[in-house]
């Protein structure tokens, strides 16, 4: 019987300061770099596996910003903030075409903060009596930050007892999936619904594009897409492998006139569109917040994927809460307990019970994840409206423009 691959996640270490030609362009901080090892074991025995993990013992000059990330979540780790220690948790990378990556997490959906509004619904207003980020404990605030009159934003060391106004949050996430899982909560003191807007996306790509390394990536779950807590937020934590999604074939669908193209999944258990290119990365943000926008207003559930830094953007239509609520799921799945939200359809699936984890693979995955993807039908059907709003929309801007 063929073995998985085993992945050790160990805590990154500090050591030499990072040289000054490193220091961002946007976003500003002082900071070390790390050394991150990633141990790899088959058959007891450890190899390289390139095509989706780094060497191990690799050296990675992180940039100011990732650095101070990982500095102030050592920190939040050793208080014992975190419900449970990702980093003892058991990862593995599955044999087979996707090498999809399954973590054993016992019992996190039990210690999760729960879900407080129904999943029917994609937009919902805010409720300042249910739980939201403007209640975390002061010492679950890793850092602020805001825009100035320079061509810059400063980070703010510590966590205070209060956020100042309009200013945007990093906070632990405490029920961490992956090293050094944080939530971004774009202007937080303003009470913002999870509702994707064309200025709160821009500062998640910002945030992509500071960490400057392919495996930190920023995330979005939609309300009926698997978000839990409807103030708007978004994701991103640090794993070493490359995600399914981003290794899956793709075929071109459209090149806008900003130069930004759409291009859609092809042998993905998940059908969704692959945005990239644009002059700018502001160019690419406003493309995708648009279809975002699009799919919010029609009540379509939606996660999205910030990859490579900003350069790539994966959307990916889902349908899984609707088909719970009319009873269409197999009891196979759901005595799984999983929550089909951006980082699994992505392919990093996080399981609750170890026999489903020991059980694990490429074909089990793939099975659940059409589950939650739309059928073909749906997602050609959603393909023509996209696209031609696209055309429409780009159009328009362009005629604007001139």
């Amino acid at each position: 019987m063929p073995v998985d691959t085993l992945v050790t996640l160990l805590s990154p270490s500090l050591v030499a300061p990072a040289p000054a030609a490193s220091r961002p362009r946007r976003y500003g901080t002082s900071g070390r770099r790390f050394v991150v090892k990633t141990k790899l074991v088959m058959d007891g025995k450890s190899f390289g596996l390139s095509c989706s993990l780094g060497m191990e013992d690799d050296s990675l000059n992180l940039s100011p910003f990732l650095n101070k990330l990982f500095r102030e979540w050592e920190d939040r780790k050793a208080r014992g903030l975190f419900h449970h220690d990702i980093t003892s948790c058991e990862t593995k990378v599955l044999r087979g075409e996707h090498n999809f990556v399954a973590t054993l997490i016992e019992g996190r959906d039990q210690k999760k903060r729960p879900t407080e509004f129904g999943m029917n619904q994609v937009l919902q207003p805010f409720d300042s009596g249910k739980f939201n980020f403007t209640k975390v404990r002061p010492e679950e605030v890793i850092f602020r930050f805001g825009e100035t009159d320079k061509d810059s934003a400063q980070y703010f060391d510590g966590a205070s007892d209060t956020i100042s106004a309009s200013s945007s949050a990093i906070l632990i996430n405490v029920s961490p999936i992956g090293y050094c899982h944080v939530l971004l909560t774009p202007k937080i003191q303003d009470c913002l619904p999870q509702r994707i807007d064309q200025e709160s996306f821009l500062i998640a790509m910002y945030v992509a594009r500071e960490a400057r390394n392919p495996f930190f990536r920023v995330g979005y779950n939609s309300l009926g897409g698997f978000a839990t807590i409807n103030h708007l937020h978004f994701q991103a934590y640090y794993l070493k492998a490359q995600y399914p999604v981003e290794k899956a074939t793709t075929e071109k669908l459209a090149a806008l006139v900003n130069g930004v193209s759409i291009a859609q999944l092809v042998g993905y258990p998940v059908s969704g569109f692959v945005f990239e290119g644009g002059a700018s990365l502001e160019d690419l943000s406003d493309v995708v917040a648009k279809v975002c926008i699009f799919l919010q207003e029609k009540n379509r559930p939606f996660n999205v994927l910030i990859s490579e830094s900003g350069k790539r953007v994966f959307l990916l239509p889902q349908c899984y809460a609707e088909k719970q609520l009319l009873g269409k799921v197999s009891q196979e799945f759901l005595d799984m307990r999983i929550n089909p939200a951006i980082w699994e359809l992505s392919g990093h699936l996080v399981l609750k019970r170890k026999k489903d984890y020991d059980e694990a693979s490429e074909p089990n995955i793939c099975r659940f994840l059409v589950e939650a993807g739309l059928s073909e039908t749906e997602f050609q059907e959603l393909k023509r409206c996209v696209l031609d709003f696209m055309t429409v929309s780009v159009a328009c801007n362009s005629d604007i423009d001139s």
